[in-house]
């Protein structure tokens, strides 16, 4: 049995939740929920949330997780339906190419109970030797502690209560992370945990760390000059297409 966490008036401990959208990840799946075995076992509820898949992904998900739901396509609407049956006090959400640090349930509560902050994130590495890719996850992680803004690829997590408040993620094409986010940051500033997740690089090295560097800026600035969150997904899937 893992060690308790309890709140600092010593009420009850409290309950981890981790969500993860998916959409035709069969070939990553199954490592993926067996790398969260771990915190299963200390009783973290595991939820994944499919997005209409053709490729097995929920027939991969079933052994492996305590729920797994239909949803309409969109990772801002499957992390919210995953979010409306989850039992936690806790939510942690989790991209299938992330892996989480073997501890990171005792990590995320520990941090919470001590702290009053209602929202936090991972540092980020990606799982690459290349030199210039050690530059760019650093980048990433001095970033979102300067502004206060996370991504989904640091695993964001969030206390219940803050995110039903909030009215979960804003239920938009691409960039519901840093929407959300940026919700969060007016309630609390995040808990910027400096153990680290590790997230696929597959995109980085076939685009082109530059290349990707600079759409993820491009498509972050319009966003915040009020882009249509639609339009900024079709040219970053159109990309994402051209260099497949």
């Amino acid at each position: 049995m893992g060690r308790q966490v309890w709140f600092d008036r010593g009420e009850r401990a409290l309950g981890l939740s981790i969500v993860m959208p998916v959409l035709n990840e069969a070939h990553a799946l199954t490592d993926a929920l067996r790398s969260l075995e771990p915190l299963r076992r200390r009783g973290a509820q595991i939820i994944v949330v499919d997005g209409g898949s053709g490729d097995g992904s929920v027939d991969a998900a079933r052994p492996l997780a305590d729920v797994v739901l239909p949803s309409s396509r969109g990772r801002a609407v499957q992390m919210n339906t995953g979010a409306n049956v989850a039992r936690g006090d806790v939510l942690l959400f989790v991209h299938a190419d992330t892996r989480l640090p073997v501890d990171a349930d005792l990590l995320i509560l520990e941090a919470l109970a001590r702290n009053h902050q209602s929202w936090g994130r991972f540092d980020v590495r990606l799982n690459s030797c290349h030199p210039l890719l050690r530059l760019v996850e650093s980048l990433m992680n001095v970033r979102s502690r300067l502004t206060g803004i996370a991504t989904g690829d640091q695993a964001m997590f969030v206390r219940r209560t803050t995110f039903e408040k909030l009215g979960g993620f804003p239920p938009i094409a691409l960039m519901e992370d840093v929407a959300f986010a940026a919700r969060l940051k007016r309630e609390s500033k995040p808990l910027c945990l400096r153990a680290r997740v590790t997230v696929s690089s597959r995109k980085w090295e076939r685009e082109g760390a530059i290349r990707t560097i600079l759409l993820m800026w491009r498509l972050r600035l319009a966003f915040f000059l009020g882009a249509d969150p639609d339009e900024l997904a079709r040219r970053y899937y159109r990309c994402d297409r051209r260099h497949s």
